[in-house]
């Protein structure tokens, strides 16, 4: 879902790809009963992982890991064919909060309440509880362990607004950030108020919208399955969205996501962005231009008390899989504290993979290199909450998405049309008029149900 990821395809270009196939333990087949096969989103932690594999899980267990790294739209495809079919070519993938709850429903996926109960080592209970939950199904069980989580938030320029004598709330509503927007436009050479997300996509644009969208009090759907998309509440968070977008947000709006944002940021371009929270490590590396100059809020809200959204890449085994045992081994390892600790030793501790676990909040390495975006990160990962993001009761779980199979294709068609309207191609009404019959297909099918 994480639209950033795209930033991993200039890994892939600088010569991962070639490698994406190869054995971390430096070979082994999928009939190797000491090899386990990983199919795995290309990302900047996924990357470190693969790397870290042979040296340290291999050599400690004598499990050989087959990585197969690819493109987060690639992957998700592919994970989907290999799962669905139970065809059992990977024991292990990467699936998200939002495919957990699914891919669970549809069998295709191993309950790991065995393994947790048996490996008093993993410590299930230091999971943050808005990720363990949002891995868990309708059954209760756990189907999927964390890499790294992350909520939204807003991060703005503490320097531009003290210049201009502003004050952010810890907490604003979305009036006084578009307030401030307004106030710092311009403040500095080139400097625009706000970066939002204006590219297509049910994981870009329609993330950060979906969170204004559920404090306006809108909802894509209530209970009973009636679409909501030309709703008053819909329509004033998406017009609000939109227009301060084109008033005080980046040039070239529609077609900006996360690595947009990130780099308008970095370089200046904007005084405040609202996205995820994974980005502050980005913001304040070493080698950032802006390290030190950021500060944190909670993402606004207007009628609820929260609005940020989550989101978690998480591993999952097969339930095809012949190599449970084994697969869960890696996983263990992988989402292990242990492992945190070895990336903060090795690569530095702005790239541990965090989000996930309560004892990196508690972790005084940790909390040097993160002090002053950790709390705010830990603070918004626990107050999320999936299954009550709005004003009134949901059909599906999810903040930023729908949990349902259908939302990838309507959540990507609906954000097409208002990625327009951002544009100036068409109004947001229309927009919304024209998406309203897209949705009313999808909850016909589940009213009949």
């Amino acid at each position: 879902m994480r639209s950033h990821l795209r930033i991993a395809a200039a890994l892939a270009a600088a010569g991962l790809t070639a490698a994406a196939c190869s054995g971390a333990g430096g070979g082994g087949s999928s009939d190797d009963a000491q090899s386990i096969n990983v199919l795995m989103v290309n990302n900047p932690q996924m990357v470190d992982l693969q790397k870290l594999t042979a040296d340290n899980f291999t050599k400690q267990t004598g499990i050989t890991v087959n990585f197969t790294v690819l493109p987060e739209n690639d992957v998700r495809d592919k994970i989907s064919q290999d799962f669905s079919s139970q065809a059992g070519q990977y024991d292990v993938a990467t699936i998200s909060n939002y495919e957990t709850p699914i891919y669970a429903k549809n069998q295709w996926l191993a309950p790991l309440d065995d393994f947790i109960a048996k490996d008093a080592g993993f410590d299930q209970a230091d999971i943050l509880p808005p990720i363990a939950e949002s891995l868990k199904a309708e059954d209760g069980k756990v189907y999927a362990e964390p890499f790294y989580g992350e909520a939204s938030m807003l991060m703005y320029r503490k320097d531009v607004l003290e210049a201009k004598g502003l004050q952010m709330p810890e907490k604003p509503t979305w009036q006084q950030v578009a307030d401030i927007a307004a106030q710092v436009d311009g403040a500095q050479p080139g400097m625009k108020g706000i970066c939002l997300r204006g590219l297509p996509g049910w994981g870009e644009l329609m993330a950060p919208l979906t969170t204004v969208v559920n404090t306006f009090g809108g909802t894509w759907f209530t209970e009973d399955w009636q679409a909501q998309l030309n709703s008053p509440e819909f329509k004033e968070a998406t017009n609000f969205y939109v227009n301060l977008v084109r008033a005080h947000g980046e040039p070239g709006a529609a077609q900006a996501g996360f690595a947009e944002c990130l780099n308008a940021m970095t370089q200046g371009k904007v005084a405040m962005w609202y996205d995820a929270t994974s980005a502050a490590g980005q913001l304040e590396a070493d080698n950032s231009p802006v390290k030190g100059k950021l500060a944190y809020a909670q993402a606004p809200v207007v009628k609820t008390d929260a609005s940020q959204w989550l989101y978690t890449w998480a591993f999952g085994v097969q339930k095809a899989s012949k190599k449970q045992d084994a697969a869960w081994k890696f996983i263990s390892w992988a989402s292990g504290k242990g492992y945190e600790e070895l990336v903060g030793t090795t690569e530095g501790w702005a790239k541990v993979p965090d989000g996930k676990r309560t004892s990196t909040y508690a972790n005084p390495e940790y909390l040097a290199k993160g002090g002053s975006f950790a709390k705010s990160v830990e603070e918004a990962i626990k107050g999320a909450k999936p299954n009550d993001p709005g004003v009134q009761k949901r059909p599906a779980p999810g903040i930023q998405f729908v949990g349902i199979p259908e939302f990838t294709d309507l959540g990507t068609q609906v954000s097409q049309k208002i990625s327009a309207a951002i544009a100036g191609g068409s109004s947001v009404d229309d927009a919304l008029s024209s998406s309203q019959g897209l949705a009313e297909k999808v909850a016909e099918k589940y009213r009949n149900k």
